[in-house]
């Protein structure tokens, strides 16, 4: 009989949980509409974003490409890890999907969901995301605030190629941040 150690325990459960909470849209096989409920999830947020943070709307009209990604999923008990998926859109028109996923070690516990997008910029932000066999948020990723949400401009915006905006958080962590977070294609 395997005896299972509890850190293999937690980090299962964790694995676990994280996909039982975005099960809703895990079908993948023939005939699944997964892609139209991402896009449906998508356009939720994009008109939360818009209505709720005003400067978005212009942002996004201004940007080469839009990634949002409607829920993101966190959970942590000394190892911890999220997941979401999301779509990328240019010109407001779906063309790609991708997952984002992360995984931490360290002083953590609880759960938060959160939603979030990330504008790009420049076309050689937009094609370097797009090339990459998975990109994942790091240095060149400027962090705006919900309160800026309201007023980003031009004056914020214009040497950054990548602005990324976290908001609708809800839970018990602390915080969210996209650093270490791997953004992999996906095919619904």
């Amino acid at each position: 009989m395997a005896v299972i150690s509890r850190r293999n325990f937690v980090v299962l459960g964790a694995a676990a949980g994280l996909a039982a909470c975005d099960g809703s849209i895990m079908g993948n096989g023939i005939g699944s509409n997964a892609a139209q409920k991402i896009d449906a999830r998508v356009d939720a947020t994009r008109d939360y974003l818009f209505s709720r943070y005003p400067g978005t709307r212009e942002l996004s009209r201004t940007a080469k490409g839009v990634l949002y990604m409607p829920l993101v999923t966190e959970a942590g008990f000394g190892f911890g890890g999220s997941y979401g998926r999301g779509a990328l859109r240019i010109n407001d028109v779906t063309v790609d999907y991708y997952s984002a996923t992360s995984a931490s070690f360290g002083f953590q516990i609880g759960a938060q969901q959160y939603a979030h997008a990330i504008f790009f910029l420049t076309e050689d932000a937009l094609q370097s995301f797009r090339r990459g066999s998975g990109w994942a948020a790091g240095a060149g990723v400027e962090y705006a605030t919900p309160e800026q949400g309201a007023s980003i401009g031009k004056d914020t915006t214009e040497l950054d190629p990548v602005v990324a905006l976290i908001f609708g958080q809800q839970g018990l962590i602390a915080g969210a941040t996209l650093q270490g977070v791997k953004y992999s294609r996906i095919i619904p």
